[in-house]
């Protein structure tokens, strides 16, 4: 049985409902349009559009929009990636029309005013600013780029200051048209609702809302040659970042990895490259890994920061790890203690309603399914520690990764 329900409307946008007896709501919208999605010369319109949201609609002005849901304590956001666009909402179970209302003003009735676009290329500009300020965050966008050049996904989700500054009306009127597929966008909802009664409040508002069929035709990046990069900064410490393409969401890998992540530099202090760069040799303050998954792609990287005389043994001490792990099966044991650890954190990551929420609005659109988590724990389950090896020596292959160094001049 499942612990979900969808309705689809006739205009193709989805409702998702998951049930909670708590009095209060977490929500989403989700749409299949992101960074990836822009034209050249246009990169970060998709995060300028999130912003231009919360201006001004045919309705409310900037004040009254901004106003709408935090006069009753809820709390409204959003964030763009390279392949989506998601606004949320926290509030008291009360106000959920409140907020559908809300939703589909700013989502549908955006009139993009030029004072407005001004005013926000502004902050942008702003944010690109202080994000290039912050090299433990910059250094991930200039290895993204290098590890898909020439292709969108490289581009900084921010754009930069050049096509950022010339942004305008028709480039926004031209992405959305091509971009806001009516029957890619997900309305979910956690809560104490009657889906009956949440599905006819959602036809009250959604349901006048034009069909768009239009298909996007994103292009699955090409092949990448390995190198390392060495950047003068003006910084006191050296940053490094290093990786290469990795499984796409839909892989049968995908859990595999996600599990060698965890054991080598996932979530706590008790993974390997942490034990051994940080307790055992003290010269990295911090140092993790991360995988992500993409329709069509995935990225795998380790960062970390360190004293510019102490990065090569810190690097060495990486490929120390990686070679351990393409050389040697996991024992018995120590696969047993790895699935128990990440089952662990991601039932408790369950207790975050509104990134699970947002996980299942994310899954219902690219699988048209939502798993659920003793089908998630089945999975990471069936790896086996040959998996584990056959892909070490495929994600971490030396021949297939980027290095990319910060180093102060």
């Amino acid at each position: 049985m499942t612990d979900h329900q969808v309705h689809a409307l006739p205009n193709g946008i989805r409702i998702l409902f998951k049930h909670s007896p708590s009095p209060i709501t977490h929500c989403c919208f989700v749409l299949n349009a992101g960074s990836r999605d822009e034209l050249p010369q246009k990169e970060g319109l998709a995060h300028f559009i999130e912003h231009l949201l919360f201006k001004e609609t045919e309705r409310r002005n900037t004040p009254q929009i901004l106003n709408r849901l935090e006069l009753v304590g809820a709390d409204l956001n959003a964030y763009t990636t390279k392949e989506y666009t998601c606004i949320h909402a926290s509030l008291l179970k009360q106000h959920l029309e409140r907020t559908v209302d809300l939703f589909e003003d700013i989502l549908f009735h955006s009139t993009f005013p030029a004072e407005e676009m001004e005013k926000e290329r502004g902050v942008i500009l702003d944010e690109i600013s202080s994000y290039l300020d912050q090299p433990e965050e910059a250094i991930q966008d200039d290895f993204e780029e290098y590890l898909f050049k020439g292709h969108p996904i490289g581009n900084n989700i921010l754009g930069t200051p050049e096509s950022v500054g010339v942004l305008n009306g028709d480039d926004i009127k031209q992405f959305t048209t091509a971009n806001n597929n009516t029957h890619q966008m997900i309305f979910a909802v956690y809560g104490d609702y009657d889906f009956k009664k949440l599905v006819k409040l959602c036809e009250k508002y959604f349901g006048s809302v034009p069909e768009n069929t239009n298909q996007k035709n994103r292009i699955t990046p090409g092949e990448v040659n390995s190198g390392i990069y060495h950047l003068p900064k003006a910084i006191s410490q050296t940053h490094c970042i290093l990786g290469g393409r990795a499984y796409p969401s839909a892989h049968k890998n995908k859990y595999g990895l996600l599990l060698l992540n965890n054991v080598l530099g996932g979530m706590g202090m008790s993974n390997r490259l942490n034990l051994e760069i940080r307790e055992k040799h003290g010269i990295a303050y911090t140092i993790e890994s991360n995988y992500t998954s993409l329709t069509d792609t995935g990225i795998f990287s380790i960062y970390f920061g360190t004293d510019a005389e102490k990065a090569d043994k810190a690097l060495k001490l990486v490929h120390k790890e990686l070679k351990r792990l393409r050389d040697n099966k996991l024992g018995a044991v120590q696969l047993k203690q790895a699935k128990e650890k990440f089952i662990g954190q991601i039932a408790l990551a369950e207790e975050s309603r509104m990134s699970l929420i947002v996980s299942m609005a994310k899954s219902l659109l690219d699988f048209n399914r939502i798993d659920s988590l003793e089908d998630i724990f089945a999975r990471i389950n069936a790896v086996t520690a040959e998996d584990l090896l056959e892909i070490s020596n495929e994600i971490f292959d030396n021949d297939r990764m980027i290095t990319l160094l910060f180093e102060p001049k």
